[in-house]
């Protein structure tokens, strides 16, 4: 490349970079509800609209009430993956919509959850909304290419066998959809309609199609609802949770730069650019597909960010090492990236699939980690693999071109990592057991194995009404610790409801007597009147559909990345190796929740899907370069082996070191500067990363070898 061509390239990288990296500022620096450029924050990082529904049967059953949490908390996905929706006293249920203002609105798109049911003409019921399983508005191009407006209903298994007899007995006649005893639409039957989907045509407009499929939706609810009242909520953490996050985020990606320039020298300068570049690329995603920022999306960013710094420190090393070989540093920079290449597109697809599957077959937080990976992946692996090459290829031309400026790697002295394996597989059962022991002394002192939080097991939600219009900050400071003393409760959530000087109160499940207390240190401590505290019971925002929905999704996800590796790799000794590894991560952050005591509420969904993310990649660059030093040698011979998986590991060992080093910079700037619940999260990441670290370099290749030996014919 010429000097001109590079110095031109240069510039309009770097203008590109500067101007997106000022107006993603911009982005940041209007963080909030309402505007056109804000990203949307959870109701953990802003608050929202909170609605309370009271269900009209007067003692509706505990089976139809889970039932009905669980369809709602799927209907107000389509404002937010972050809503929430929970059960509150017998007859009750709240919805929470994180990053709306407006609840008049959010009710009239929502509509009355009301009792529907198809008919036939003669008024006889033949369906009713339970049959249901979903109606979206959609449009299609008819034989005359005119536009058609559409609703398209999917049936549940019992409700299509239904539909196909009333539709085969109602051929050329109409079968009204009544809602709350009106009629809302009366479509014709054609013919009849067996698979368990159908169309209603006809409507005058898409809006008209998107409100007749959203009173479907919820007229398909299990018990009738009428609205109670509806309030706009603060945020659960408070504003200085956004900023002591933004802070130190700064400061971590700033440390983590500093680390790469003085490690990797021009390299590590050009990468450095890159990942500016990247986080400004993240916050344009965030706000151009409208996702709603939580700390379970936080965390999806950071380990997104660690494998940013992955792919660069792969590639920089492959380059260091045709250096030390004798190349010039133009081929080395081309075989560094082609021999890197493998490991990080393995390394981040297999991640990517998890952060796929988890994102159709999650629910709530796990839904936005799974949108903040996925695209996280593919930023990290466009700056890493075009921008930085980019960038290297311009410097070199321009002059930059002693290898002193790239630097070359050391003569590796192998370490015998699988010969201390039977240390390493004892030091890792050990820590199994005791977080298996820990749960079982937990278990007998309280009867729960882990420390849930209400978010898990429910608690009292209890509303005050102040003599003064406390700030979130305020309440932080001032009311929080006073209900912490009396419930000793360290995880107590509160919300301010706007234009209110009401504040509700969150906390674990409150026997009589400790709200009794609790009530009478508001009226000692603050002068509340005693008819301006009302407290309820309230199950948790995390259903067991939603729990299960979670299990199912990282089951779904761990089975395609064993897929996927063995395809890839052509052997099932990795696929199997790596998911036990992947498998004693979780157990070992388990170990640490139980251990610690660490509160288990919504975030702990993040930190297992995130440790489940950056284990799996950082198992595949060692299996990658196993892979290579073996070739396609078919040794068999236990030392030949042991030898490969040993200088495989050695060679790889700086980038496990300085990968789980950047990642871990990262987080320890969020423990030490975030706010107890940021802390919290914190915490057991810090382990896990510690965790994946030592697992890639000490169990991983050991399980490798093992089953190599063991299993020797495939």
């Amino acid at each position: 490349m010429k000097k001109g061509k590079a110095l031109g390239i240069l510039v309009l990288i770097l203008a590109i970079m500067a101007g997106m990296s000022w107006y993603a500022g911009t982005i940041v620096s209007t963080v909030g509800i309402g505007e056109n450029r804000n990203i949307k924050l959870g109701l953990d990082l802003a608050g929202g609209v909170s609605i309370t529904y009271k269900a009209v049967d007067e003692n509706p059953s505990e089976e139809d009430m889970s039932d009905t949490v669980y369809k709602l908390q799927k209907r107000v996905e389509t404002y937010s993956t972050e809503a929430s929706v929970y059960q509150e006293g017998n007859d009750r249920i709240n919805i929470e919509i994180p990053g709306v203002s407006d609840a008049n609105s959010i009710l009239e798109e929502l509509g009355k959850p009301g009792s529907m049911e198809f008919q036939n003409e003669d008024g006889e019921t033949l369906l009713t909304g339970t049959d249901i399983q979903n109606a979206q508005a959609a449009t299609y191009k008819n034989e005359m290419g005119n536009t058609e407006y559409i609703v398209e209903l999917t049936l549940t298994d019992e409700g299509a066998v239904k539909f196909e007899e009333a539709t085969s007995a109602n051929v050329g006649k109409s079968m009204p959809i009544v809602y709350d005893g009106e009629i809302i639409s009366s479509p014709q039957v054609k013919s009849a309609i067996s698979g368990g989907t159908a169309q209603i045509d006809g409507m005058e407009s898409f809006e008209a199609a998107e409100e007749l499929a959203s009173t479907i939706r919820i007229g398909s609810l299990s018990l009738e609802l009428e609205e109670l009242h509806s309030k706009v909520v603060g945020a659960q953490l408070g504003e200085e949770a956004i900023s002591t996050s933004l802070k130190a985020a700064a400061i971590g990606l700033g440390l983590v730069m500093l680390f790469m320039i003085v490690v990797y020298l021009l390299p590590g300068f050009t990468a450095s650019l890159a990942l500016i570049l990247y986080s400004a690329l993240t916050i344009y995603a965030l706000w151009i597909f409208d996702i709603t920022l939580t700390l379970p999306g936080i965390a999806g960013i950071i380990l997104s960010i660690g494998m940013a710094v992955d792919a660069n420190v792969i590639i920089f090393a492959r380059i260091r090492e045709e250096i030390a070989a004798g190349k010039t540093v133009n081929t080395a920079m081309k075989l560094g990236y082609e021999k890197a290449l493998s490991a990080i597109v393995d390394g981040n697809i297999t991640t990517l699939i998890a952060a796929v599957v988890l994102g159709l077959r999650g629910s709530g937080s796990v839904k936005g980690f799974a949108y903040t990976l996925g695209i996280g992946i593919v930023l990290s692996m466009f700056t890493a693999l075009v921008v930085t090459r980019w960038l290297m290829k311009c410097f070199y031309a321009l002059g930059l071109q002693d290898a002193k400026f790239y630097g070359a790697a050391k003569k590796l002295n192998i370490i015998n990592f699988l010969g201390k394996k039977a240390i390493f597989f004892a030091l890792s059962l050990i820590m199994i057991v005791a977080g298996f022991v820990g749960m079982g002394i937990n278990s007998a002192k309280d009867g729960n194995i882990l420390n849930y939080s209400l978010d898990f097991v429910g608690g009292t939600s209890t509303t005050v009404t102040f003599n003064e219009d406390y700030t979130i900050a305020q309440i932080d400071e001032k009311i929080v610790p006073v209900v912490e003393k009396v419930t000793n409760d360290p995880n107590v959530q509160t919300q301010k409801v706007e234009g209110t000087k009401q504040v509700v109160i969150k906390t674990r499940s409150l026997e009589l007597d400790e709200r009794e207390a609790l009530n009478q240190a508001l009226i000692d401590e603050f002068k509340v009147k005693e008819d301006g505290i009302t407290a309820e019971n309230i199950s948790s925002t995390v259903s067991s559909e939603m729990k299960s929905d979670a299990i199912w999704a990282v089951v779904i996800a761990t089975i395609c990345m064993l897929i996927y590796i063995w395809f890839r790799f052509k052997d099932i000794r990795f696929a199997g190796s790596s998911v036990i590894a992947l498998l004693h991560d979780v157990l070992v952050v388990l170990a640490f929740y139980a251990i610690v005591r660490i509160s288990v509420g919504n975030t702990f969904i993040a930190c297992m899907l995130t440790i489940v993310g950056y284990s799996i990649n950082a198992t595949i660059v060692i299996f990658d370069r196993i892979r290579e030093n073996l070739g396609g040698s078919k040794k068999k011979d236990p030392e030949a082996l042991m030898e490969i998986a040993n200088r495989s590991i050695t060679q790889t060992l700086t980038r496990s070191i300085n990968t789980s080093l950047t990642t871990f910079i990262m987080v320890f700037m969020l423990f030490i500067l975030g706010v107890s619940s940021i802390r919290e999260f914190a915490l057991p990441l810090m382990a896990g990363i510690i965790c994946g670290a030592y697992s890639s370099v000490c169990i991983t290749g050991a399980l490798w070898y093992v089953f190599k030996v063991k299993f020797a014919k495939k």
